[in-house]
């Protein structure tokens, strides 16, 4: 399942500043919440720069060691690079940002 920014030249190239997936396990309350998050700080910090993939690794768990993940929910920024991830439900919108570098730690 991919969630893209709508509406953006981006779309029409394929190209987003900020590729992200989010491995999930399930409709959980946990999965659904980092899901729900994730969108949203998108739509307010990347709007029309970011594309979305939700990996759900109960129906494809193979995919797991790819991006060698361990716990879920797993957000991995994949571009820019370097790889970053960041795990549980992302309802830390602070950590989330400055983790994804979006924001840059307050001091």
């Amino acid at each position: 399942m991919q969630t893209m920014a709508k509406g953006s030249k981006a779309a029409a190239r394929n190209e987003y500043k900020y590729e992200l997936r989010l491995y999930i396990a399930g409709n959980t309350a946990k999965s659904l919440m980092a899901l729900s998050n994730l969108k949203k700080y998108c739509e307010e910090h990347l709007k029309g720069e970011y594309m979305i993939e939700v990996i759900d690794l109960l129906k494809n768990p193979q995919l797991a060691a790819g991006d060698q993940i361990f716990a879920i929910p797993t957000l991995v920024r994949k571009v820019p690079v370097p790889i970053r991830k960041i795990i549980g439900d992302l309802s830390n919108e602070e950590k989330v940002l400055v983790g994804l570098n979006i924001r840059p730690l307050k001091k």
